[in-house]
């Protein structure tokens, strides 16, 4: 950027509105205080590559070398996201989302819109990184700053959130009753926890021993997820051309696509929470920005190198499902819908536990990841001199406008990467969809949905929290 002061404002910003004050003892070159009537910012550079970034001074302070290193490089940015995308979702998720959307083609179509969701996704996040590539954290770094007032408010809210109620728990009870399946026996509820359990502080082990190595092991459990699901895909096309004599008809379920497609919106809206939570992931790489040298180039070529090689996988993954698996056996499959493709194409011998264990190791290769991009987020909220999903990433995307408009008012330089308005308020009205319809009531009632209770009882539990 040359001898470009960052504080410095274009013509159209009338001069009163922002003030530049350099702290005492400091260069003009170095870390200066800008003042925009109540809000005052910090402009502060990283040794990860990126430029100077300006940021409000309640939030924690710029890191300008990494204690943690800058160990993560392109692979390993692929690797963060594929790990946290593909962990037990595509193996488990697909017989719910058939259940809820009623027909096989709807549910192709489902996993397309997640597609597109996780797309305007990834934008949404460069946009956020390109204002501040010097801040690991991600999400709660873009609340922070999008609402500095009240103090700490949203960085509190989020920790509560992060640290009480978002792990991944899910992935871990897979991935036990996958293991108990392999041993061969029903499990029990405090056996199936003991393992999940187990497994999690395995995980947590790992991350807290080396990072470095923590990085290695993701990379490695990466690329053993993409050969799992090569080989489902590849086993697809096996059976759809006949190849696989355990399956009569591999294209009975492609006849009448759309046959049962249903219109309630609830059980539209639980699929759609279904895929995205096979989606889930794709910004895990952003929790990690200022371990990433040049990170907005980085992010912007290999985070979508990774979403769209997980979609493309994902697709064909369903189609071998489909494929194999008669529909009205495949959509009460709940939490084992590969293991029920395995056990149609290959029976209960070796190599059915074979992808079983591989089932089972994704499964904790997703652990892994959420683990290190969790543990910078809750690391960025300790960072704060005081310690103090779907809200606060409506809030967040929202937050994009919140940052446009103060950067253009101060007359900063553009940041590397800008969204299309379109793609912004694409994924805002994904969020209020997400947060609106789980409202309607399921056909046959409000004790008629996917649990025994009142259906909207996680919509209230969640928002009172």
């Amino acid at each position: 950027m040359g001898n470009y002061k960052f504080w410095e404002g274009s013509s159209r910003v009338e001069t009163k509105a922002v003030d530049v004050v350099p702290e005492e003892n400091v260069s003009s070159t170095e870390v200066s205080i800008i003042r925009d009537g109540e809000l005052s910012y910090t402009v502060a550079k990283a040794e990860n590559g990126s430029g100077p970034s300006w940021q409000e001074t309640v939030g924690a302070p710029v890191e300008s070398h990494s204690p943690l290193g800058y160990n993560v490089g392109w692979l390993t940015v692929i690797f963060l996201n594929v790990n946290q995308m593909i962990g037990t979702g595509i193996f488990s998720t697909p017989g719910s989302i058939l259940r809820s959307t009623g027909s096989i083609g709807l549910a192709l179509i489902y996993w397309v819109i997640g597609f597109l969701m996780a797309c305007a996704g990834v934008c949404v996040f460069l946009e956020l990184a390109s204002f501040f590539p010097n801040r690991s954290g991600a999400q709660v770094v873009y609340l922070e700053q999008a609402y500095p007032r009240p103090k700490h408010f949203f960085p509190v809210a989020f920790a509560v959130q992060s640290v009480i109620l978002s792990f991944s728990s899910s992935n871990a009870v897979v991935l036990s009753r996958y293991l108990w399946r392999l041993v061969g026996r029903e499990s029990t509820d405090w056996e199936l926890k003991g393992v999940a359990i187990a497994a999690y502080t395995l995980a947590v082990i790992f991350v807290i021993a080396h990072n470095k190595w923590s990085l290695w092991l993701t990379n490695f459990f990466g690329a053993l997820k993409i050969f799992t699901l090569i080989f489902i895909s590849i086993t697809g096309f096996v059976v759809l051309g006949g190849g696989v004599s355990r399956v009569p008809d591999s294209r009975v379920n492609f006849h009448n696509p759309f046959e049962g497609t249903t219109n309630n919106g609830n059980d539209l809206a639980n699929a759609l929470v279904n895929i995205i939570f096979t989606y889930a992931g794709y910004q895990n790489a952003f929790n990690v920005v200022n371990e990433i040298k040049n990170p907005i180039p980085t992010l912007k070529k290999h985070a979508t190198i990774s979403l769209g090689l997980v979609a493309v996988l994902y697709m064909l993954c369903n189609i071998a499902y489909f494929a194999a698996v008669p529909k009205k056996e495949f959509s009460e499959s709940k939490e084992i819908a590969a293991a029920i493709f395995f056990t149609t194409v290959f029976g209960s011998g070796g190599a059915e536990k074979a992808l079983n264990v591989l089932v089972m190791l994704s499964a904790f290769g997703n652990l892994l990841a959420v683990l290190i991009g969790s543990s910078r987020v809750i690391r960025e909220i300790g960072r704060l001199s005081t310690y103090p999903e779907g809200v606060f990433t409506l809030a967040m995307s929202i937050g994009i406008y919140l940052l446009r408009y103060r950067h253009k008012r101060a007359g900063r330089e553009r940041i590397e990467f800008q969204a299309w308005d379109v793609v912004v308020i694409f994924y805002i009205l994904i969020q209020l969809y997400i947060l609106v319809v789980p409202w309607f009531p399921p056909a046959g009632g409000p004790y008629a949905g996917d649990v025994s209770f009142w259906y909207a009882t996680y919509c209230v539990v969640g928002i009172g929290m």
